[in-house]
């Protein structure tokens, strides 16, 4: 980072010695940085001026008012005293570390927004994690209820358990039925934290003072083992069709083909295990940042639509897998559908993102 010395105004720190002397012994403290930042983006949001009208205002780039939001980089005298201008505060208010203080000149601008404390922050994961712990038992409940039938399909063609096709075929039908029951059952349990999102979710809100940098940091420390965690579900389920591949080219047993057909599923399984609760804790840190962020809202839009057609798309080509395979059991041909259908969620994508950008 360049020296805080070299940014400032000769001129200006020869005639106030004592001052700018202050002012550095403040910045030489990271802390203080976070106190500026925070100060900068809550007196921006009670204008209702967006980044780029503040970056106007100063006759600056937008991304060095995303840098000074960020507490990446620090604005030199000249521009704390403009910002002390614009928004019409002093400099030592910009400066200090009082947050009761701050809190004052907040409520001054009369702002209608719901504030969002720390502890509210704090419940709002918390609240987000036992919602995802539900639904992630719910969804691989469902996913894993067909796997029951399958072995015991597996083992009425081997005649081993004593099972016939139809007694084979009943209990699996059971096993579904109280597996998906089970998988609805915690489905229905997450209604009870949707009036406890519902703020942060679905409402404007600012963020209390100290809130935007604490979580911040937080979103930067758990980045590395969201990327590992999202790294390792995506070989989970691009691996998962690899054994009921070889099964299909290299054995003719049908009861082989159903146990590799567990395997693919458990595979899956495993891969949502992985991925749900690391993406609810990611996407709940950005829902709190939201509001801070405007340079990613673009590719925070590009991701939920992204979602949006994954929860329809997946679904549906897997029963389009399963009751193809099931009606011609030809497992070895069948397998086709998931790279082509890879690539064609793919090809979705970039034609919702081509209809984007005309409309």
């Amino acid at each position: 980072m360049q020296p805080l010395v070299d940014k400032v105004p000769s001129g200006l720190a020869s005639l106030q010695p004592l001052k700018f002397l202050c002012f550095l012994l403040k910045y030489s403290d990271g802390v203080n940085l976070m106190i500026l930042a925070d100060k900068i983006v809550k007196l921006r949001k009670q204008l209702a001026w967006s980044q780029e009208d503040l970056a106007e205002k100063m006759n600056i780039s937008r991304q060095s008012v995303s840098k000074w939001e960020s507490a990446n980089s620090i604005p030199d005298l000249n521009k704390i005293i403009k910002l002390s201008e614009i928004f019409d505060v002093t400099t030592d208010f910009l400066l200090k570390d009082e947050h009761e203080a701050f809190e004052a000149k907040v409520d001054c601008k009369g702002s209608s927004v719901a504030q969002i404390s720390m502890e509210q922050a704090i419940k709002y994961v918390k609240d987000k994690m036992d919602a995802s712990a539900l639904i992630t038992k719910g969804v691989i409940l469902c996913l894993c209820s067909v796997i029951p039938l399958f072995f015991f399909l597996a083992m009425a063609e081997t005649n081993k358990l004593g099972l016939s096709g139809d007694m084979a075929a009943g209990l699996g039908i059971l096993a579904i039925i109280l597996m998906v029951s089970a998988g609805v059952s915690f489905f229905i349990k997450t209604n009870q934290y949707e009036s406890e999102t519902a703020v942060i979710d679905n409402e404007a809100f600012e963020l209390s003072y100290g809130v935007h940098s604490v979580f911040q940091d937080k979103l930067q420390k758990f980045r590395p083992s969201y990327n590992k965690s999202l790294s390792v579900a995506i070989f989970l389920f691009i691996f998962s069709f690899v054994p009921l591949m070889f099964s299909g080219l290299f054995s003719d047993g049908s009861e082989v083909t159903m146990m590799m057909l567990i395997v693919l599923i458990l595979l899956i399984a495993m891969g949502l295990y992985i991925l749900l609760p690391v993406s609810t804790r990611f996407e709940a840190y950005n829902s709190i940042l939201k509001d801070h962020t405007e340079a990613e809202t673009e590719t925070s839009k590009r991701a939920k639509r992204a979602e949006k057609l994954a929860a329809f798309y997946w679904p549906l080509l897997t029963a389009i897998f399963l009751g193809w395979s099931l009606w011609t059991m030809d497992w070895g041909t069948t397998w086709i559908i998931w790279p082509v259908g890879g690539v064609l969620f793919a090809a979705l994508v970039g034609l919702m993102e081509l209809l984007d950008k005309g409309e």
